[in-house]
């Protein structure tokens, strides 16, 4: 086996996507959108010859704790040969990333691993090195999926009676739902977005990195704002990537001036609908908490599922340490994650 970096975008996403757990996290705009924002990035392959066995986005993440190397929800791996295991292959690209953070002069490297959480898979990690990283995650690591191959009447009889009824009701009261990539309602997110941030006080993503995000998406057509329009005014938002064979609900924000119009249910109704028109196969909720009712996702928790659908649990963040600066970043992000209630 042997790695090196791909600059060819279609040989990068088609093997991504031919991947059933495919992730926008690994897509070719996701790495776009990161540099873009000014952070260094690699886009990995794994090779035996010239047959691509594994790819990772790699992300130099600087911040004030001290900088890393990170690999959002990946490698990705193929669907290997008897020849090769997960173990090797992961552990190949773990030797490669460990040189990578020497030259690049990081204390540690993190990986969100889109693998399921088992301990088979938890002891390939730890045979490397690896320990749980002390923040709580990076990414989603528990998070709801709905199956969308089922007809609209199927899906709707898998809601909680209270959504399918409140979503009846938001389109009774004459909620219109508008779907744009324009710059008018990423605004408009933005501004209800800032009205949730006052609200529940916590900080938020600035408006050039979200613009830039949804930049990086709509050349390709793989994102959407879905916005709910009541009264002549957007009362709620979600920003949706169609990644692969997934829908990725990634921000949403809601108005508490008409809290009353269950605007935010028919929105969601209207992009899983969109989803199934595109020929998805899953509707990914993402991040969920579980028997955490004082947790700041408990009310979005049980909002997202009572669509329907099942949790999927994935592999806790992974950290492996290269050098003493690791230490900061461990004391920090074990405050914070206490501080946060997490």
């Amino acid at each position: 086996m042997n790695i090196k970096e791909i600059t060819n975008k279609s040989q990068w996403e088609n093997f991504v996507q031919e991947n059933k757990e495919s992730t926008f996290l690994q897509s070719w705009n996701w790495g776009e959108f990161n540099r873009n924002t000014g952070e260094k990035i690699w886009r990995l392959g794994v090779f035996d010859n010239e047959e691509l066995l594994a790819v990772a986005l790699v992300i130099k993440v600087n911040a004030r704790r001290g900088s890393f190397l990170f690999v959002p929800q990946g490698p990705i791996i193929k669907v290997f040969s008897i020849q090769y295991s997960v173990f090797s292959i992961l552990n190949e690209f773990f030797d490669y990333l460990k040189d990578l953070g020497i030259k690049e002069r990081v204390g540690f490297i993190r990986v969100s691993p889109i693998l399921k959480n088992t301990e088979e898979n938890l002891n390939i990690f730890e045979k490397a090195g690896f320990r749980n990283a002390p923040i709580h995650m990076m990414h989603p690591e528990t998070t709801w999926l709905l199956d969308i191959t089922k007809s609209e009447d199927e899906i709707l009889k898998g809601m909680r009676k209270t959504h399918r009824n409140l979503i009846r009701r938001a389109a009774k009261e004459d909620v219109k739902i508008i779907q744009s990539t324009d710059e008018e309602y990423l605004k408009a997110f933005y501004d209800i977005h800032m009205e949730t941030v006052r609200r529940h006080k916590f900080v938020p993503f600035p408006y050039d990195y979200i613009k830039s995000e949804t930049d990086a998406f709509k050349n390709d057509d793989q994102i959407s704002i879905f916005s709910a329009k009541y009264k002549g005014e957007i009362i709620s938002s979600a920003i949706i990537i169609f990644y692969g064979e997934q829908a990725f609900y990634h921000h949403g924000s809601s108005s508490s001036k008409y809290y009353k119009i269950p605007s935010s249910y028919l929105n969601l109704w209207e992009a899983i609908k969109e989803a199934k028109k595109r020929g998805k196969k899953k509707f990914n909720f993402y991040g969920i908490v579980e028997n955490k009712p004082k947790h700041p996702w408990a009310g979005l928790s049980k909002f997202k599922k009572g669509f329907g659908g099942h949790q999927e649990e994935l592999l806790h963040c992974q950290d492996l340490p290269l050098n003493r600066k690791y230490a900061i970043t461990w004391v920090v992000e074990t405050i914070r994650k206490v501080r946060r209630g997490y």
